[in-house]
């Protein structure tokens, strides 16, 4: 589940990027908020997003920055 989660991260990345959004402020904006609207429509983005369980997104992310400094 977490390379399709990754692989759905990525296509809508992508998606944002080629209708000229701040991909990373988007998806931000979504994960905080839960609002559809941040993500483009634009290659079926806004699916694909909601596919993705944001509290294991957010577990991921936060286990990647302090990768390497648990003592």
């Amino acid at each position: 589940m977490e390379n399709e989660n990754r692989a759905n991260l990525l296509r809508v990345h992508e998606a944002l990027q080629e209708k000229g959004y701040n991909p990373i402020g988007q998806i931000v904006g979504y994960l905080l908020t839960e609002d559809p609207t941040y993500i483009t429509n634009h290659l079926g983005a806004r699916k694909l997003i909601r596919k993705i369980d944001r509290y294991h997104l957010l577990e991921d992310i936060v286990a990647c920055y302090f990768n390497g400094h648990e003592k």
